[in-house]
């Protein structure tokens, strides 16, 4: 089966890309379940470049095969062959793992801490320590890349680590485990798996969306656990309330304990998790190159985290040292220059809502620090990314007496670009920021 998956995949992906990447994985038949299928390969590099971009698209290849979509992990371990045995099948109907697997590497320790995910940190931590009591259920919702995986693999590994018997699914696993149990009349031994446990964690919980026969099982799967005050953790890309296709006994129920949202990181966290990556993985990079990264990239964590392993890598197998230069070309696929009509309402907009500014403020006479400054990385911002404004055109949008006032500006800006390296980063992520913003919205050229 797995030489299967992987002949479909190759006829999928460039020649290239499968013969330096996935000519190097193997299928650990040994710690492999129906559900969770495990691919070793040889280096470090390799298990987080595959694990990011392929797979994903190895579940599909697995789904589209047996019908039922796994979990898929690449793991570092050098390969001894097998002695292949000839003749095996894969059942039609294959029995789903009983144990729950969990990253080691999603800690509490691991995890970087920032303004924008503070709050779901510490309730994640709080209901490790304390589980069932003040947080119960806890709810973590944001957006794709943010953490919400780490911080309830985090609870689960602190819970294990401590005693405790804990359950680890995702919703499309739930699913696939009620629907195996069901077709075989074994749903006794499916609530014996879900009930007894100290700990149940379902990630991305919004994908039983609609599924009425298995919300009318977690919900009284929900319940059990819950009078029995054992601690339920759910994540979703969003809020309860919004989440459509869920019955309101169940959204409501999600709401009893703690909504914890997690948001897009910010520059100072981004440089953080950049550096904390590295120190993990022994990966020296420069300061210059840590912010061109941080700056550039956006917000979605694992995106960060895999361009940090792109970039070793290439360095590693090349014999080249990661200067700025090798890491601007090395990206550049990662980063891709955007041609988009930008407007001068959009840049105003964008550094308003960064640096929680009034775009009236930023284009008005007033002269407070803060805003002297938005409005002047505004008018850096203005002539960079919309040259065909001409002076006279952007000192009438902002306010300003003429066009020498623009000069002013740009004087005082490029005094800070030179000598102020973080200033420097801000004004490369507002850039980056005002340019991905554009081309979200469908606006490109």
């Amino acid at each position: 089966m797995s030489d299967q998956v992987l002949n479909l995949l190759k006829s999928e992906i460039p020649p290239d890309e499968y013969k330096k990447y996935i000519n190097a994985l193997h299928f650990d038949e040994n710690n492999s379940t129906s559900d969770h299928i495990v691919f070793t390969a040889p280096n470090k590099l390799l298990v987080g470049w595959i694990q990011t971009k392929y797979a994903n698209k190895i579940a599909d290849i697995y789904e589209s095969l047996t019908g039922q979509k796994p979990t898929v992990t690449i793991e570092h371990k050098l390969f001894t062959p097998p002695v292949k045995k000839s003749g095996t099948t894969p059942p039609k109907n294959p029995q789903p793992g009983p144990s729950t697997i969990l990253n080691s590497s999603y800690t509490f320790e691991n995890f970087i801490v920032g303004t924008s995910n503070q709050l779901a940190f510490g309730a994640a931590q709080s209901t490790a320590i304390n589980p069932g009591q003040q947080y119960n259920p806890l709810f973590i919702y944001g957006g794709s890349g943010l953490g919400k995986t780490h911080l309830i693999q985090a609870i689960g590994n602190y819970a294990i680590n401590h005693g405790a018997t804990v359950i680890y699914t995702t919703s499309e696993q739930f699913l696939n485990d009620f629907l195996y149990n069901l077709r075989n009349h074994t749903m006794e031994r499916f609530r014996k798996k879900y009930r007894q446990c100290d700990f149940l964690l379902i990630d991305d919980i919004q994908f039983l969306s609609n599924k009425e026969q298995t919300q009318e099982e977690f919900f009284h799967t929900f319940n059990e656990l819950h009078r029995l005050h054992k601690q339920i953790v759910l994540t979703s890309d969003k809020p309860p309330k919004k989440i459509a296709g869920f019955e309101e006994r169940l959204t409501t129920r999600f709401e009893w304990g703690l909504m914890a949202d997690v948001q897009p990181p910010g520059l100072e966290t981004k440089i953080s998790i950049i550096k904390k990556k590295c120190e993990l993985d022994n990966i020296h990079l420069d300061d210059d190159v840590i912010n061109y990264i941080a700056a550039h990239m956006e917000d979605n964590i694992r995106e960060i985290e895999s361009a940090i392993i792109i970039l070793n890598a290439h360095a590693s197998m090349l014999s080249k040292k990661i200067t700025i230069d090798f890491a601007t070309e090395v990206m550049k696929d990662l980063i891709k220059e955007r041609t988009v009509n930008i407007t001068l309402d959009d840049i105003i907009r964008v550094i308003a809502r960064e640096l929680n500014i009034k775009p009236s403020d930023i284009k008005s006479k007033k002269r407070a620090q803060p805003i002297v400054e938005a409005r002047r990385i505004g008018i850096y911002l203005a002539k960079t990314l919309t040259p065909e404004n001409k002076m006279k055109d952007l000192a009438e949008f902002f306010g300003l007496k003429d066009h020498t006032a623009v000069s002013h500006a740009m004087r005082k800006i490029n005094e800070l670009l030179q000598n102020d390296e973080n200033f420097k980063v801000k004004v490369e992520e507002l850039k980056s920021k005002i340019t991905s913003t554009k081309m979200n919205s469908g606006e490109s050229m």
